[in-house]
């Protein structure tokens, strides 16, 4: 995987490989890098780009290495950590604005597993990736009250026609253990 080449390279510390180039990984995809523990499964870094101003394969590996290293919320990774980590891509389609004449409609339009989620009002803004609400069981309700409070909003913000909403789908590719196979999660069927 071309983010955990990117890590190794900067913990070893190497010149950073090249970008995975060719098909997908020439377009410019939105992507979000996820780092976590194995066996635990607990959340260690994520970072990513929802735009796409370069190559995937370019921002797969930025998006590693924030994450590694530049995530505000987890101290850097260290070098004995990274063989109890596991990593998770989620690449993103272009988000699609939620049209909804009111909040009931809002909520109504959202498949839990599907959408991802993302707010805006202001200068405030959060996302939630899709795989959050599923892996944590949310409601339709409480996942939007989720993506409030990460964009630093009251958690009922999402009600408010003034705030806009978008959602988006996400292919997630995801080691099974540390440095091990990689494969692609389904998150519904």
């Amino acid at each position: 995987m071309a983010a955990r080449s990117a890590i190794e390279a900067k913990l070893n510390p190497n010149p950073l490989p090249p970008p995975p180039s060719g098909g997908a990984f020439d377009e410019k995809r939105g992507v979000f890098i996820t780092l976590s523990t194995f066996p635990a499964h607990e959340l260690r870094g994520c970072i990513g780009f929802i735009e796409a101003h370069k190559p995937l394969g370019i921002l797969a590996q930025e998006g590693a290495l924030s994450a590694a290293f530049g995530d505000p919320r987890f101290p850097p990774l260290q070098k004995d950590e990274l063989k109890k980590t596991i990593i998770e891509a989620s690449i993103l389609s272009i988000p699609k604005l939620l049209k909804a004449k009111n909040a009931k409609e809002r909520e109504s339009a959202l498949k839990i597993g599907r959408d991802g989620l993302i707010i805006e009002y202001g200068t405030a803004r959060g996302l939630l990736l899709p795989q959050v609400a599923a892996e944590w069981n949310f409601s339709k309700k409480e996942f939007l009250q989720c993506v409030c409070d990460k964009a630093g909003l009251p958690r009922d913000m999402w009600t408010s026609a003034s705030a806009k909403i978008s959602t988006f789908e996400a292919q997630i590719f995801a080691e099974k253990a540390p440095a091990g196979e990689i494969s692609q999660k389904r998150l519904f069927a």
